[in-house]
């Protein structure tokens, strides 16, 4: 019997692996076609799939200027982010501030390819296991290409293409600083977050994004994008 289970139980891994490969293999050429998070959308699902090289490279510097600075250092994970948000969001409890996460673009990509929104130490699991998967099989430039062709950027909105028509009436391709900056601003929230009139701190947030695109680009913290 317990000879049973346990071959039961590594079949079903064994299979796991070998369906993770395969989506993660396939995903490295193939667009993503869709996504849990779009499937669960009530509002519908608008997107366009774009090559990176059709997204203008503000956008690519101002998600890394807002969401991921070390994203050319680490290999998905950024401890020190992970540490400084556990600290922040230790001290937005006590004081009722604003929580932060401390998730990378890969862990991002990961979550928004493979598996659902939500939190808990199950779905945690799984997007560490497939985070690993992408910064190996992937790379960087993947990675970032996947992310603003499948992230959230507006209602029933998805990719960098698609917000872009919603929000400015033209292509990614030709994004403005300010407009890659607003963009950049609103991904982490943008059912409730405006692209078009910021207001208050997401009007400074997006000034500080903007202010940070040329940090980005003197330091060469979008190379590994491009090199």
């Amino acid at each position: 019997m317990v000879s049973t289970i346990s071959r039961i139980i590594a079949k079903a891994f064994a299979t796991f692996i070998g369906l993770t490969l395969v989506l993660v293999v396939a995903f490295k050429w193939l667009p993503v076609p869709v996504t849990a998070t779009m499937l669960l959308d009530g509002n519908g699902i608008t997107k366009d799939w774009e090559s990176l090289d059709n997204i203008d490279r503000d956008l690519v510097s101002a998600v890394i200027a807002a969401e991921d600075s070390r994203f050319c250092e680490h290999f998905g994970f950024d401890t020190e982010a992970i540490e400084q948000a556990m600290r922040e969001n230790m001290e937005a409890a006590e004081n009722g501030g604003r929580i932060r996460g401390g998730s990378t673009i890969s862990q991002q990509t990961a979550k928004n390819v493979f598996l659902w929104q939500g939190g808990g130490y199950f779905r945690k699991g799984l997007e560490a296991w497939f985070t690993f998967w992408i910064e190996t099989i992937w790379g960087k430039r993947r990675i970032m290409e996947v992310y603003l062709n499948v992230a959230e950027t507006g209602i029933g909105t998805y990719g960098a293409e698609a917000g872009a028509q919603r929000y400015f009436g033209h292509s990614a391709a030709r994004l403005s600083v300010d407009e890659a900056s607003r963009m950049a601003a609103a991904l982490p929230s943008p059912k409730k977050r405006s692209v078009k009139s910021p207001g208050g701190w997401l009007a400074r947030h997006g000034n500080r994004i903007e202010r940070r695109i040329g940090t980005v680009r003197r330091d060469g913290l979008d190379a590994c994008v491009y090199n």
